[in-house]
């Protein structure tokens, strides 16, 4: 299976650190975030690896080549400095992914998720793995029940930026256009087409400086 890094964003929050280096190329303990997400997937089995960039873009593939050194084959997804949103840049590197499903991963988050844990095919459009409510996101995103997603219903749990996707998700888009992935998902969810767990683990959303402080000093040296 193919895995995806969404690497694209301004990271605003996380400004002035973010001003020079995009957010995937900050470190935590002397390693660039994105780099743990790139040892996990190869511990996981993966192979290849989809990376989209825009703001300071160019930095990423600069920093990381084509993958060799993480044991990973590296394709990356240039947005030319405007990104495109979640569903937009996935859209845009539908051509690079060749498996389908393939996994996405959110660049800001930090998590000890096994990613060899997950379901090797889908019936379902996506598939996204769910945790407990952060203290900065106390409402959540959306209900599970059993093992199904659903848009409304309580209690709503966080999205963890982790999911599993069929192309036909993204049947009809715009690679030019962004495009948030939310209104796909709950169409999803409407047609009952959204499966889903729960991970009780470590995780972060690396949002803000403070978070990557904090993060600094939980997940220890590399």
């Amino acid at each position: 299976m193919d895995a995806m890094i969404l690497a694209a964003g301004r990271g605003k929050r996380m400004r002035p650190l973010t001003d020079f280096t995009p957010k995937p190329l900050l470190q935590i303990n002397g390693k660039r975030l994105i780099e743990y997400h790139l040892e996990a997937l190869a511990n996981a089995g993966f192979r290849r690896v989809v990376i989209n960039h825009a703001w300071l873009g160019e930095q990423i593939p600069a920093a990381l080549g084509d993958g060799s050194r993480y044991g990973l084959v590296i394709s990356y997804s240039d947005e030319n400095g405007n990104a495109l949103e979640t569903a937009g840049g996935i859209c845009k590197a539908l051509p690079l992914l060749q498996s389908d499903p393939f996994l996405a991963i959110n660049g800001d988050i930090w998590s000890d998720f096994d990613y060899s844990r997950l379901p090797a095919s889908i019936h379902s459009l996506a598939h996204l793995v769910m945790i407990p409510n952060p203290p900065h996101h106390p409402l959540g995103d959306f209900h599970v029940q059993g093992n199904s997603v659903h848009d409304s219903g309580e209690p709503k749990l966080t999205f963890s930026g982790i999911g599993l996707y069929r192309k036909k998700l993204f049947a009809g888009c715009d690679p030019t256009q962004a495009a948030a992935l939310a209104p796909l998902l709950r169409t999803a969810m409407q047609q009952g087409q959204v499966s889903g767990e729960i991970y009780h683990g470590q995780w972060q959303d690396v949002g803000t400086p403070a978070r990557l402080e904090q993060l600094a000093r939980t997940a220890g040296p590399d």
